[in-house]
């Protein structure tokens, strides 16, 4: 596994603001803000590409920021990929699935996805895990078998609880915490 410099470099200087009591961390991997250097973005995906399970019919990555993983992985896997979008296209096989985070609720809307289609689901972060919460639950409602499901950042117990939840197993690149206003790498 490679080492992650570059990643965690980032996310140590990372800017740390509250969303009501939420603390919320801003990193380019995980925001787009305030703009993403292509070799983190290299490093990623190639450390993705190393822990996850590409053998899967499409990648599943939710709006906005496991876009930019999805597309990438898409290209140099050769498979498809679809977005779990915050807007509502009324197309036929549309699923709604409601998102609670830590600091928003959300409605979200998965597309093209149906019965035994094989996903791997990447994203940027898990905290709370009311993305992947959704997201899971309705791609199982149509169907689908999950092949693997692939994190760059993992802070708080959001992984824990989903993984107990839906008796998944969760790869992610990095653990931190937050804590007084700073970013803290812990594995």
């Amino acid at each position: 596994m490679m080492q992650l410099e570059r990643l965690r470099s980032s996310l140590a200087s990372s800017t740390v603001m509250k969303r009501g009591s939420y603390d919320y961390f801003v990193n380019p991997i995980t925001d787009g803000v305030p703009w993403v250097d292509p070799e983190i973005l290299r490093e990623v995906l190639t450390a993705l590409r190393e822990i996850g399970n590409f053998d899967c019919d499409m990648v599943v990555a939710p709006e906005a920021m496991g876009i930019p993983l999805a597309v990438p992985l898409s290209i140099e896997c050769g498979i498809p990929y679809t977005v779990v979008r915050k807007k509502k296209y009324g197309l036929p096989g549309e699923v709604a699935v409601t998102q609670i985070t830590g600091y928003s609720k959300s409605e979200m809307y998965i597309n093209g996805v149906g019965e035994g289609d094989r996903v791997t689901l990447v994203d940027s972060v898990i905290s709370s895990g009311g993305t992947m919460r959704a997201i899971l639950g309705g791609l199982r409602s149509v169907g689908a078998e999950i092949v693997d499901l692939l994190v760059v950042v993992e802070k708080g117990s959001g992984k824990k609880a989903i993984e107990e939840e839906f008796g998944v197993r969760i790869k992610t690149l990095l653990s931190i915490r937050v804590a007084d206003g700073a970013v803290k790498i812990i594995g």
